[in-house]
């Protein structure tokens, strides 16, 4: 044990005192708010931008009241100037587009027979919105034509807001449902982003005592398998302190960030919201948007979901680090290691989409509770479940499946490692890997 740890205290020193590893630390947490907050910028100047739109109207059916100006959509008439000549301005000039309606005998034809012409391909939002306004009238003119008032179905119209608990009384809300989605696919993205780097740095580092022929020497005092559980636990330490460093760094840059600009945070975060849903809220609490957004985000489980961030993080990132570490010790570069990567990265992947795909519509369906305890998809999957609630029975079976298939491939890898280390000049095969694992001794 008192080899194990050198190894360990050996890795963990070497991994923190690389220089790249200290510019890293310190410089991702501002590379990550400068991007935040590049990303928002550009969202901004986005919605900011006009698109001015002119239209031709030979149907006589609309008029200026159904093309308003909007915050970001700026329209003018030019149906005195007809098809041709308003082409050739709108071409000439610094519009975004044309819009022409024809004269058609029936709605029906109507409908199919609009045209749009910009110099550019239109985004998809604005195309929708013109769609949905054509749409719009073209309902109510069929509606006055079988003679139903349409102020009576404007009158009909009702917003709905269904109140969401659950079987112990304890109210949600659509708010409280996206910070979940949000917080759970940013926990297992982190993962994910964290088991690669770290998970390639022990691969790496296999490599480089290999070719240097130093491991040959660390072998006759260390026994193969403490060195790899050494490597692997000495940049899990790492692993974790640059995480925790990262947090406090965060959280401090964006608190002063937002005192020397005056940005509210938490307001930019609430502007996004629903003003229904920011209205049924104010109904139930009092105090300003931010501490409302707050006082949401204090419901969620913040505690739980960082306890079982650290447990997934070590057990998802030991289990692929032991292959990470089997490959790195059976070739000589890593330009080797290529084919041997994607059985490994696959999982990894899954995880994600899986995340992404299924998690968020439906985090109890069985396909995600699935995925949440197949152990080579469920630090990531699960990781997105837990904000929405899962059960301490299933993330016992969960972690419990995960510390048992890592002590199997911990095994399996060790008996790849005590061969391959020692194997030089040959490109190694997935034959050549079985019969590593098949040797006696």
């Amino acid at each position: 044990m008192n080899k194990l740890t050198l190894i360990i205290h050996r890795e963990f020193i070497a991994k923190v005192r690389n220089k790249s590893f200290i510019v890293m630390t310190f410089l991702s947490p501002l590379i990550m708010v400068g991007m935040g907050a590049l990303i928002y910028f550009l969202m901004q100047k986005n919605d900011e931008k006009v698109k001015k739109i002119v239209y031709v109207d030979h149907s006589e059916l609309f008029s200026k009241e159904d093309f308003k100006d909007t915050k970001t959509i700026h329209y003018k008439d030019y149906t005195v100037l007809g098809i041709e000549e308003t082409k050739k301005k709108v071409e000439a000039g610094n519009y975004y587009g044309a819009l022409f309606i024809p004269k058609q005998d029936s709605l029906e034809l109507l409908a199919k027979s609009i045209e749009f012409y910009s110099k550019d391909s239109p985004g998809m939002s604005l195309m929708n919105s013109l769609e949905n306004k054509i749409a719009s009238k073209i309902r109510n003119e069929k509606l006055n034509k079988f003679g139903i008032d349409l102020e009576k179905i404007k009158a009909s119209k009702i917003k709905t807001s269904i109140k969401m608990f659950d079987f112990s009384g304890e109210e949600s809300s659509k708010l409280i449902n996206g910070l979940k989605i949000g917080l759970g696919l940013v926990a297992g993205y982190l993962l994910m982003m964290f088991v690669m780097i770290y998970g390639t740095s022990v691969m790496r580092s296999v490599i480089e005592e290999k070719t240097s022929r130093i491991i040959e020497i660390i072998v006759s005092s260390v026994k193969p398998f403490q060195l790899m559980m050494g490597k692997i636990l000495g940049n899990a330490s790492a692993g974790l302190l640059q995480f925790f460093i990262w947090g406090i760094l965060i959280f401090g840059i964006v608190t002063v960030a937002s005192s020397i600009f005056g940005v509210d945070i938490v307001e930019m975060q609430s502007a996004r919201i629903p003003s229904e849903q920011m209205e049924t809220i104010k109904k139930t609490a009092t105090g300003d948007k931010s501490m409302l957004v707050i006082q949401e985000i204090l419901q969620l489980p913040i505690l739980k979901l960082f306890v079982l961030f650290i447990f997934y993080f070590l057990g998802g990132f030991m289990l692929y680090s032991s292959l990470f570490a089997a490959i790195g010790a059976a070739v000589d570069n890593e330009t080797d290691t290529q084919q041997f990567m994607l059985p490994i990265m696959l999982p990894l992947i899954l995880g994600v989409y899986v995340g992404f795909a299924t998690v968020i519509n439906d985090p109890h369906g069985s396909i995600a509770v699935l995925f949440s305890h197949i152990p080579f998809t469920s630090p990531i999957v699960m990781l997105m479940r837990v904000p929405f609630g899962v059960s301490w029975y299933e993330i016992a079976i969960s972690m419990a499946s995960l510390m048992i298939t890592f002590v199997g491939m911990v095994w399996l890898a060790a008996k790849i490692y005590r061969v391959g280390i020692l194997m030089y000049g040959k490109k190694p095969t997935y034959k050549d890997l079985f019969t590593w694992l098949t040797y006696k001794s």
